[in-house]
């Protein structure tokens, strides 16, 4: 599903942001990714998205090879993947319906898949009433509820959420979690991005942890930070 081999990453001014990077991710795991900002956690997450170039290493996603695919051939790549931010990225001038359906109108789907698939997404984040209101008639969790429909909407085999929380308040963010355990439960495979240590520690879910470009652990049903050998809490 997922796997960086011997990734390393060196910006043009000379930051070092991933050394030696190895990691397997298998078809329908829920991941969690941690670490301090700086720490290489948003440079991964755009490596698999091949918004950015490994400086050294292979890197596969859903059965493509990241480092060596050409230039026409990253929209297939994006395709199979959903994403979703911290920032939610909806487009202001267009309903939640429409929104939602853009993301299959570029990747030229029928109208008739459209008309079938919007509904269904809508429906599984919980508003299917809410097809015709805009993005600034929303609450903050309603509009990250429109990105992940969005981003689910051409059922991608791997979700990729970027500090999805990140904007919104303990409750919310606790609901946008859930939503991202069940569409994981469904098959999809899910890694998260994320300084939100309470809900990290409560879903017990596999943790990797970066710090300063490097791996430092990896846990099954992990903790955000490792009690056990009482290393510092990652913010």
């Amino acid at each position: 599903m997922v796997e960086l081999r011997n990734v390393s990453k060196t910006y043009p001014n000379g930051t070092v942001a991933l050394r030696d990077i190895n990691l397997k991710l298998d078809k329908g795991e829920f991941v969690f990714l941690v670490g301090p900002s700086g720490s290489g956690k948003s440079t991964l997450v755009k490596l698999l998205l091949k918004e950015e170039e490994a400086t050294e290493g292979e890197v596969y996603v859903n059965g493509y090879d990241v480092t060596s695919m050409t230039r026409q051939e990253i929209p297939y790549l994006r395709r199979s993947l959903g994403v979703v931010f911290q920032d939610f990225r909806l487009l202001p001038n267009k309903t939640v319906y429409e929104n939602v359906a853009f993301a299959m109108i570029i990747t030229e789907a029928l109208p008739k898949e459209i008309r079938r698939q919007v509904p269904m997404a809508l429906a599984l984040v919980g508003l299917s009433r809410k097809a015709n209101m805009y993005p600034h008639q929303l609450s903050g969790g309603e509009q990250q509820r429109v990105a992940l429909a969005r981003a689910l909407v051409n059922s991608p085999a791997l979700l990729i959420a970027d500090e999805p929380t990140g904007n919104l308040d303990p409750e919310t963010s606790w609901e946008i979690m859930k939503l991202l355990s069940e569409i994981n439960h469904r098959g999809t495979t899910v890694i998260v991005a994320t300084h939100e240590k309470s809900i990290v520690d409560a879903m017990k879910k596999r943790v990797v942890a970066i710090n300063k470009g490097v791996i430092v652990r990896d846990q099954e049903k992990g903790l955000y930070r490792d009690e056990d050998k009482n290393t510092p809490v990652f913010y």
